[in-house]
């Protein structure tokens, strides 16, 4: 898989793409509507709440606009559980014949230039994503429950990599990232008001829980289509995990290349201290529609347990009452 950034898209105007938008324009004004934590607002669509110029127009495009292929690799993940890592990880594991260590794309790009956000991208139409050498590895933040049979079916095309992570920790991360990219111009949004809206099931691609649940459920069903991961997990046993991820997209690390210490190179790679500190990730700078967004937001601490420097015992109790009552009897629980 070459090192291709994306280039700069151009709209589609096809009967396909026109059908869909038209589609696009119909929906939204008929969702529920609700704060957004850095956009304006959030709308609820098929129980989850998504932001409508990108995740809702992202899942109607991907159900009428877009063909996966028998190979793609989906790297999902809610928001800040461990986005970044995995996208770096899985890119390198895949190119680890093709580039040098000493020499690596991630050494200059920030990996999301390798990994596209699906949908972000996929209502500029099939062509962005064209020049993605096989396999494609596509980003998404979007349950699987909203994704098409096509796809989420045992015998539909791809494979998903979701990673989960402690959903104090992740509450904090979402937080703080909100209060780098959140527009000047809107009021400021506190702590206080992230942790009951996020209670509250209303946050980017929420509730948090029944975002895990989807990838958990079809984790047991059909385990060869979807591997679930815990950030915390990772964390504490890299190489195994590593060597996991390599397993499951049918590439795994021969004996030579764990002799050789290719797994330990990847992690090193790919670490947040590693990254972090990149020149690429300390200054480079994105501008949307809505926002500025650097590269440095995307990198904050990478820590386990951090939630512990800003939830009260109350509110971490709340947290845990509410994972217990949600996750009950479904097999997944949280340390």
């Amino acid at each position: 898989m070459a090192a291709t950034s994306l280039p700069s898209p151009a709209i589609e105007t096809d009967q396909e793409y026109s059908a869909a938008l038209k589609l696009y324009n119909e929906i939204i004004p008929t969702l529920p509507k609700s704060k957004g934590w850095w956009f304006d607002h959030l709308s609820q669509y098929k129980g989850f709440w998504l932001s409508s110029q990108f995740a809702v127009k992202g899942v109607i495009f991907i159900h009428n606009h877009f063909i996966f292929k028998p190979d793609d690799i989906i790297l999902s993940t809610y928001p800040k559980c461990g986005t970044t890592w995995l996208r770096a990880l899985l890119f390198a594991i895949v190119n680890r014949n093709v580039y040098d260590f000493s020499n690596h794309p991630l050494l200059k790009s920030n990996p999301q230039d390798f990994v596209p956000f699906l949908e972000g991208f996929v209502y500029y139409g099939p062509s962005v994503f064209d020049n993605l050498p096989s396999p494609r590895l596509l980003s998404t933040h979007l349950p699987f429950s909203l994704f098409p049979e096509s796809i989420t079916t045992a015998s539909g095309c791809g494979k998903f990599v979701y990673i989960c992570r402690n959903p104090k920790d992740v509450l904090v991360s979402k937080w703080h990232f909100a209060q780098k990219i959140r527009p000047k111009e809107l009021p400021p949004f506190s702590f206080e008001e992230a942790f009951e809206m996020f209670c509250n099931g209303v946050s980017h691609y929420g509730p948090y829980w029944d975002h895990v649940l989807s990838y958990w459920r079809a984790s047991l069903e059909a385990p060869e289509k979807v591997l679930f991961l815990k950030y915390e997990d990772m964390k504490k046993e890299p190489l195994v995990h590593v060597k996991r991820l390599a397993e499951f997209i049918g590439q795994p690390f021969s004996v030579e290349e764990e002799d050789n210490g290719v797994v330990e190179e990847i992690i090193k790679l790919c670490s947040f201290e590693k990254l972090s500190n990149l020149e690429v990730n300390k200054r480079s700078t994105k501008t949307n529609e809505k926002f500025i967004i650097k590269n440095s937001d995307f990198f904050r601490k990478g820590e386990v347990g951090d939630w512990k420097n800003h939830l009260t015992s109350e509110m971490a109790a709340r947290i845990d009452q509410i994972t217990e009552e949600k996750l009950h009897g479904s097999g997944l629980t949280f340390a």
